[in-house]
């Protein structure tokens, strides 16, 4: 059975209606751990993190495992707490996110008394990382992890995930993403996340991800996804109704990993995707609810 670890930070979602809030879990690397394991209930997918001991991070531990993801990964640390953020969201769709999240638990991922470990890594066929599980690191234990999978052996999807908010300066971010782009098995790029962080046009984004010959899908939105790797000529129809665009890429990512890791051939795998991604932009919140899966 192949084994897949998604690593970053699962959150407190608020997610704010008129003068309500609704309380639920979320994180970009945790949604597509969660559409990962529902499009492809065979493959065995963990979740790699930290929480604290208070009773939301006992909250987020409990809603990782209700979605079938293993916890065997997730280190529990006194005294630490999860992250949180809130969304509000325009008549468009569009999302606005409001973080508290600067001593979350998950910043202190592979370090354990001053030392780094990813060992517990090694475990896995896959990892699937994005810019935020890096840009919440210190810049040492980005350097470290990079280097640790430059000599690994284990298979890497990454998608940069880019904000700005969580990097030293964008000179740091490009530096550390680029290199895990040139590690990187599978590339899962968005286009505007790609041009905000190297100042490229839509065009140049594409020609620099075609001129690398890595697989994998640069996210377009509406416009369907641009094939990586190898060519592809379809049509992506886009969502009828879109209400909340959270978790669009996310959803994106489990689909089209979900078909490439089950044996599925490209096309099919960009079709997945999207389709997964177009239903769930037309639902409140980053996770759909069991019944509209």
């Amino acid at each position: 059975m192949t084994r897949v670890a998604c690593i970053g930070e699962a959150m407190i979602e608020l997610a704010l209606r008129d003068t309500t809030a609704q309380v639920g879990v979320a994180g970009d690397t945790l949604n597509t751990a969660i559409y990962l394991k529902r499009s492809a209930p065979a493959l065995d997918v963990d979740y790699v993190t930290c929480l604290g001991d208070d009773p939301f991070s006992d909250r987020i531990g409990d809603f990782i495992a209700s979605q079938d993801i293993g916890c065997s990964a997730v280190r529990r640390i006194a005294g630490k707490s999860p992250g949180l953020y809130a969304i509000t969201t325009s008549d468009s769709g569009e999302r606005t996110f409001t973080y508290w999240r600067n001593a979350a638990a998950a910043r202190d991922l592979f370090q354990r008394e001053g030392a780094l470990d990813f060992s517990a890594l090694e475990a896995y066929d896959w990892l699937y990382l994005s810019g935020i599980s890096v840009a919440i690191l210190p810049q040492h234990v980005r350097l470290a992890l990079l280097d640790w999978l430059k000599r690994a052996k284990v298979r890497l999807a990454f998608d940069s995930n880019y904000r700005p908010r969580l990097w030293e300066s964008p000179e740091v971010a490009r530096e550390v993403t680029r290199g895990f782009w040139a590690r990187a098995d599978l590339a899962l790029p968005s286009i505007d996340d790609e041009q905000a962080l190297f100042a490229e046009t839509e065009a140049q984004v594409t020609a620099r991800f075609d001129g690398m010959g890595t697989t994998g899908a640069l996210k377009r939105g509406s416009q369907g996804p641009h094939s990586l790797g190898e060519q592809v000529a379809q049509s992506y129809p886009p969502a009828s109704n879109v209400i909340d665009t959270t978790a669009a890429g996310d959803s994106f990512n489990g689909g089209y990993l979900a078909a490439i890791l089950s044996g599925r051939p490209q096309a099919e795998a960009l079709r997945a995707g999207h389709d997964l991604a177009a239903r769930v932009v037309q639902h409140r919140g980053a996770i759909l609810p069991a019944a509209a899966r």
